[in-house]
């Protein structure tokens, strides 16, 4: 029961790794506010973890005063606000050929400037509460896959809004502000996704050692778990992290080019 008497507010959490940090925060004593774009997988959500303990609420991030909406409900719901989650992010294909100005501003609305604004809106209760922020990047804020450009540019900005932001409010505000990048999770999402590029329906039951040296690629719960820990009392008072959950090295990696990597035949 680390987060016993919290209230959190996830974004995105209908589906992925969002629904599953909501699940891990509410079997940890916390209630949460569901945020999605589909009202019938937030009602799903809520029903599953049940109507006393998380309350939804359906809009684009990027609509003007959705931020303080969601603040406004957690307040008039739970009376009170202890953490932000800023999961939700568009995940769309695209490259320095393919990527023009209105998708690319899209892409860093949604990633990186809503959860400017949602922190922003939320840093009064957080500040009561000497509460806490956990975005939830991307491996590829590094530099990304090709086809990944706009969406790595965006969690690069993440990283960085997380980094200054957990300087400057740890200091003034007593807010903590931290950042995970997950790897290649098996979400329903990034499972469609890769159907949808070609690959055949079971993909993800035989990759690569080079890509999966577990043999399976991550979890969404496995994500959440590592939340919870930047999400309760026990990170103290660290804060302007960036943690990378990877079953690999991530910065640095240099893979064998022999054949264990490479088909020889």
């Amino acid at each position: 029961m680390r987060l016993e008497n919290k209230v959190i507010l996830i974004t995105g959490s209908a589906t992925g790794i969002g629904k599953a940090i909501a699940k891990r925060c509410v079997s940890e004593g916390a209630r949460v506010i569901i945020h999605g774009l589909e009202a019938d997988l937030c009602a799903e959500t809520v029903a599953e973890l049940g109507v006393d303990k998380a309350v939804a609420h359906v809009e684009d991030l990027t609509n003007e005063g959705c931020p303080q909406r969601l603040v406004d409900l957690a307040l008039a719901t739970f009376g009170q606000l202890d953490a932000v989650v800023n999961n939700a992010a568009m995940v769309s294909q695209g490259n320095i050929h393919t990527t023009d100005a209105a998708f690319f501003m899209k892409m860093m609305s949604v990633n990186a400037l809503a959860p400017f604004l949602l922190t922003q809106a939320a840093l009064p209760e957080l500040t009561k509460t000497r509460g806490s922020v956990l975005n939830i990047g991307s491996v590829n804020a590094y530099s990304g896959e090709p086809n990944l450009l706009p969406y790595s540019i965006s969690k690069g900005a993440l990283m960085t809004l997380t980094r200054n932001l957990g300087d400057t409010l740890m200091r003034e505000n007593g807010v903590r502000v931290n950042q995970i990048n997950p790897g290649w999770v098996l979400t329903e999402n990034e499972a469609k996704r890769k159907r949808e590029h070609g690959l055949r329906e079971d993909w993800y039951t035989d990759l690569p050692k080079v890509y999966a040296p577990a043999g399976r690629i991550l979890w969404p719960e496995e994500i959440a778990a590592a939340a919870i820990f930047w999400l309760a009392e026990e990170s103290g008072p660290i804060s302007g992290q960036v943690m990378d959950l990877e079953q690999h090295p991530f910065i640095g990696r240099n893979p064998p080019k022999d054949s264990s990597t490479i088909p020889s035949k």
